[in-house]
């Protein structure tokens, strides 16, 4: 049931964003252009995203358990620090030069256009190289000579 659901949810969630033309790069880097052919639209695509999805947040959060499954997984951190700035403005960067986010670019596959391949690609090869990363060392005494 679970399987289903998430199924449901992405098809729902690709077909808003095919409907509201937010697989379409350009439209994306035109909301960015703001001293040139601005586009607002996509002010509205997370307006609407937004009003969705808040009263949603609500209704669940005073609810003991989902509906589907026996806890709830939220984030367990909150601060900010290097990492989560490091990661949105990269996040940031590769969208604003690529017009395409992860969800936008998964749901443009449907186009059968190259683009996407190469930014899902791109996505993949560095999520692959963060998780093949060497854990930081605990001790700075463990560090080689040459790091210091």
């Amino acid at each position: 049931m679970q399987i289903l659901l998430a199924v449901i949810s992405g098809v729902v969630f690709g077909a808003g964003l095919a409907i509201s033309g937010m697989i379409n790069p350009a439209k994306v880097l035109n909301f960015f252009d703001i001293a040139g052919s601005w586009d607002p639209s996509l002010i509205f695509v997370m307006a609407g995203a937004l009003a969705v999805s808040l009263p949603g947040y609500w209704l669940a959060r005073r609810r003991p358990a989902p509906v589907f499954s026996q806890r709830y997984f939220l984030p367990a951190k909150s601060d900010i620090d290097l990492r989560l700035i490091g990661g949105a403005a990269l996040f940031g960067l590769g969208w604003g030069l690529s017009g395409l986010c992860p969800g936008p670019a998964i749901a443009s596959l449907t186009t059968l256009s190259v683009t996407p391949l190469i930014f899902l690609a791109a996505m993949a090869a560095g999520m692959m190289a963060v998780s093949l990363r060497l854990p930081a060392p605990r001790d700075p005494k463990s560090l080689p000579d040459s790091a210091c």
